[in-house]
């Protein structure tokens, strides 16, 4: 946990989502099953709170994002997000479309792994969370649509723009922002949008195993390493460079990388503690 706490505690009771930590691992379940997990305005400021405290907890680390159901996340919910958003002033809806980027910016700025485990459609702002986490398990009949044009809207939406050519190249991020068009776990696969296709029923299976190895391996190693792939996205790379050197310095002398060599004199496995 954090020493350097302000005077709010953590929140006890998260409201519109399931929340379980055990072992390290903090799994977040979007449980709206009837809409298929779609997202209302309290569900987004909800995951955006999360992950800015779940660093601090102490007890967490690696977070899994998944959905109740047949679905991931079917983007904004219609009825509750849409239609209010109509009756809005321009000031409110840049106040919405902040809190929206705000989501994503969390999930690339939160230290620790995060894992989509895409069980069903991700469509819309669901695309976007899945795209800004770090691992993408997907099951088979798990599929993307990135559908904002087909709604009259941009295509860059929340950091799609920006994450999604890093991930796939430009050509076939224009493709998918411009198009809108469903994309299927094997393509998702074959573009590199999947970190892994698996059968339905080992999803869960496939993801315990991954979100374990997280959690018992060298968390403080995995942290520098995310945060210094997401700062390091526009720097030249003699800056790039330069920072790496200092965080591998910094490093050196830290418990974890102490405990290695400590378990590599004794022929034993290093017993991490992500200091």
């Amino acid at each position: 946990m954090s020493p350097f706490r302000a005077s709010p505690g953590f929140t006890g009771d998260w409201k519109h989502f399931d929340l379980v930590v055990a072992d390290g691992v903090a799994t977040v379940t979007l449980n709206r099953p009837d809409k298929l997990n779609a997202l209302t305005f309290d569900v987004y400021a909800d995951l955006r709170d999360l992950l800015a405290e779940l660093p601090h907890r102490g007890d967490a680390r690696v977070v899994v994002i998944t959905g109740e159901g047949r679905g991931f996340c079917s983007g904004g919910d219609v009825e509750e997000i849409i239609g209010e958003l109509r009756r809005m002033a321009p000031a409110e809806l840049l106040e919405f479309t902040r809190m929206t980027g705000a989501v994503v910016k969390a999930l690339r700025e939160c230290p620790l792994p995060v894992i989509a485990s895409v069980n069903g459609i991700a469509a819309g702002a669901g695309s976007v969370i899945a795209l800004a986490s770090d691992f993408r398990l997907l099951a088979e009949s798990a599929s993307f649509a990135f559908l904002f044009t087909r709604v009259g809207l941009a295509g860059a939406d929340m950091g799609s723009a920006y994450l999604l050519p890093r991930l796939v190249g430009l050509g076939r991020a224009t493709e998918l922002l411009i198009l809108g068009d469903k994309v299927d776990s094997a393509h998702a696969e074959r573009i590199g949008l999947a970190t892994r296709v698996v059968p339905d029923a080992e999803l869960g299976e496939h993801t315990a195993e991954l979100a374990r190895r997280l959690a018992d391996g060298p968390a403080l190693a995995y942290s520098s390493t995310k945060v210094l792939l997401t700062r390091e996205l526009d720097m030249d790379l003699g800056s790039s460079i330069e920072l790496e050197a200092m965080t591998q310095a910094l490093l050196m002398k830290s418990d974890d990388h102490a405990e290695f060599y400590a378990a590599w004199t004794a022929g034993r496995k290093p017993r991490w503690s992500g200091r």
